[in-house]
């Protein structure tokens, strides 16, 4: 990836029990990204989004709303190594 981009974002609000990971999963892998999900201990989901920039933006877009029943009131990115592996996946919780 020649203009690869890498955040790690960190979702706040009603993300857990709603299926919020499974859908970043098909919308991540829908726009060409490769990272993870997971839920994390503290109640947010915590992702990784690599790839170019507009998907990586575009991606960041969708998880303001995310699936229907999630009520998202934050997100906080930070720049991220770009993921060893290729393709998206969820993860274990942390």
């Amino acid at each position: 990836m020649s203009d690869a981009v890498s955040v790690n974002a960190r979702i706040k609000g009603r993300v857990q029990g709603v299926w919020y990971r499974a859908w970043t999963v098909e919308q991540a892998t829908a726009r060409g990204l490769s990272g993870w999900v997971r839920n994390r201990a503290d109640g947010a989901v915590e992702a990784v989004f690599s790839g170019q920039a507009e998907m990586v933006s575009d991606m960041l877009k969708a998880c303001q709303e995310g699936p229907t029943a999630a009520v998202v009131t934050e997100i906080e990115t930070t720049d991220s190594e770009l993921p060893k592996q290729a393709g998206f996946r969820q993860v274990a919780t942390l």
